[in-house]
């Protein structure tokens, strides 16, 4: 399913792009020349923006299809009753649409996504009822209540957007420049392919550090928010446990981590090291007066 998902989102993008330069040429008479430096960043204005926004926009549907989640309609027993009512409350204090609740088979954690923050996806794994109170999992939702509350999944693709476009944009710039020309002063369209592509590739790699750095520097702002939704002590002892579990049985999917509501330090890790958040959390609730 994975692969499939995969190569429709891949198809998905091209066809917006080729659909985009089509209604750029029809509508406003622009003809897109990536020979020229406009013609280029325009080019990579399109390619930057399509990938991020198609993401943003099937967000949901992507996690509820590679995730399996299950939508709650109606609570079937006591839990789910609690869950939607827990999320619903949550939201409510946050000045949020009610978001859509859902469950999952797989490791403990949960996640938030959705394209804006009146229509959003809360989701949460059975197996995080196993081993958490009520008031450690009310905490867990407040941190994602908290993240759809900021915008963060928009401010994410924003900057995913922003990044993909310089990436594309540098990396066929500086080819045009390094790649090798003939006499009339024509690039060799290999030597241009192949240095623009390692460029990309070089290029990615910093672009990446960027967005996890960003999305370490959300985090802390969500577990704060948590606590000014829900008080510290529900987040703070929900992220001590998960903290105590080796990191391969927490771990969501690659494409769903940045989502998830814990995750490991490095330099391209979606969410900084527990010990500095739990650290974050005291020093929030500090400021706010409570004690922990």
């Amino acid at each position: 399913m994975g692969i499939v998902l995969f190569i429709l989102m891949n198809l998905a993008v091209m066809a917006s792009i080729y659909l985009t330069i089509f209604l750029i040429e029809v509508f406003f008479g622009i003809r897109i020349d990536q020979s020229t430096t406009s013609g280029l960043l325009i080019l990579s204005f399109i390619v930057g923006f399509s990938g991020a926004l198609i993401s943003l926009f099937l967000s949901k549907w992507m996690a509820k299809t590679h995730m399996g989640v299950e939508i709650i309609e109606t609570p079937s027993n006591e839990t789910e009753a609690w869950l939607v009512e827990t999320v619903h409350k949550l939201a409510k204090e946050a000045g949020i649409g009610m978001p859509e609740v859902g469950i999952f088979e797989g490791p403990p954690n949960a996640f938030a996504t959705g394209w804006n923050k009146n229509d959003s996806l809360v989701a949460v794994s059975t197996s995080l009822f196993d081993m958490m109170s009520p008031q450690e999992i009310e905490g867990v939702l407040a941190h994602e209540i908290s993240h759809i509350k900021h915008g963060d999944m928009v401010t994410m693709t924003l900057l995913q957007g922003v990044l993909n476009t310089f990436v594309f944009f540098l990396s066929r710039l500086l080819a045009n420049i390094l790649a090798p020309k003939d006499e009339e002063g024509n690039v060799s369209p290999m030597a241009y392919m192949g240095i623009s592509f390692a460029l990309e590739m070089v290029l990615t790699v910093f672009a990446t550090m960027l967005a996890m750095w960003f999305s370490r520097y959300r985090e802390y702002k969500a577990d704060a928010g948590a606590v000014r939704l829900d008080g510290p002590q529900g987040i703070y002892y929900a992220l001590a446990k998960l903290g105590q579990i080796p990191k391969e049985q927490v771990a969501l999917p690659s494409d769903m981590k940045a989502f998830g509501i814990v995750g490991f330090m490095d330099l391209f890790s979606s969410h900084p090291p527990i010990e500095k958040r739990l650290e974050n959390i005291k020093k929030v609730a500090v400021e706010m007066g409570y004690k922990i």
